[in-house]
């Protein structure tokens, strides 16, 4: 696949204690990009953060909280991430997506085979 030099960046913020079709969330929304074909995605776990109910969630020992900010993040083009968005959009009951420009520097596979889940 080739992107352009200018792409989108899709970024999903829930928690780590979402859970769709029995799946965490977030694993669920991965393997809907993967399917979705999308260029990639990252999927990254905050120790800390706050959301629309503005309950402070951190990883500190003191306050361990069992639900993490989650991220995932998606780059394609804007066409590609505006269709895929109503997919996972009935998914995310508590949340917030963004979209933003990007500058799509390189894009490269290398040659290592795939290590698939």
């Amino acid at each position: 696949m080739v992107l352009p030099a200018e792409g989108h960046l899709l970024r999903i913020f829930i928690g780590e204690q979402d859970r769709h079709e029995g799946m965490p969330l977030w694993e669920w929304i991965l393997r809907q990009a993967k399917q979705f074909g999308l260029a990639g995605a990252t999927v990254l776990r905050g120790i800390a953060g706050f959301g629309a109910h503005s309950r402070i969630h951190t990883a500190r020992l003191e306050r361990l909280s069992v639900d993490l900010p989650i991220i995932i993040e998606i780059v394609d083009t804007i066409e590609r991430i505006e269709a895929f968005l109503p997919i996972v959009d009935s998914a995310i009951t508590e949340g917030l997506a963004t979209i933003e420009r990007v500058h799509i520097r390189f894009y490269r596979a290398g040659n290592r085979a795939p290590a698939d889940a």
